[in-house]
């Protein structure tokens, strides 16, 4: 059983049909999944997961009980560094969920900053992500950095700013 990391974009409110196939598929395979538990892409997927009755499924959080947990799934607190603000506060949550997969599956709105890390936290381990991006109507996948930093290209310099502020001393010496 391989273990996915799903996530994505929290504006996200409908999944790409292409995406539910994708998902659809880890379910027949019987892969485990790794999922946040932020509103939007993490949210819209658990739906689908619940939907399917999919029990190999662990939802990661940073607060003390998960935002959403819509399969009432086993939950793995990840608490954030101490006086972490912001993004900060789920950004471990993220790396933990990237260090365990093997496999990656993001949906981006072609902009969050988060999202597109979680694309590096995953090539940076030789984890292929299969990248949906909805902006674009695009469908990629990275498999390394030089991959991701051809994602980054096409959304642009604030979009390319914002990773980069948000970014670790070993994330930014990367790429």
């Amino acid at each position: 059983m391989a273990m996915i990391f799903i996530g994505g974009s929290r504006d996200i409110v409908a999944l790409p049909d292409a995406a539910i196939e994708r998902i659809g598929s880890i379910v027949a395979a019987e892969h485990g999944v790794l999922i946040g538990d932020a509103p939007g892409a993490d949210a819209e997927a658990q739906s689908l997961l619940a939907g399917y009755g999919y029990e190999h499924v662990g939802v990661f959080h940073a607060g003390r009980e998960p935002r959403n947990n819509l399969g009432d799934w086993a939950s793995y607190h990840i608490p954030p560094p101490a006086g972490a603000q912001g993004f900060a506060v789920h950004a471990e949550k993220d790396r933990e969920m990237a260090r365990r997969a093997e496999y990656g599956l993001m949906i981006w709105n072609g902009i969050s900053p988060g999202t597109a890390l979680n694309v590096l936290r995953l090539a940076l381990i030789g984890s292929p992500c299969v990248v949906y991006d909805t902006m674009r109507s695009r469908v990629t996948t990275a498999y390394s950095a030089a991959d991701w930093q051809a994602m980054l290209d096409n959304a642009g310099t604030e979009v390319r700013r914002q990773v980069e502020a948000r970014m670790t001393p070993d994330e930014r010496l990367a790429p």
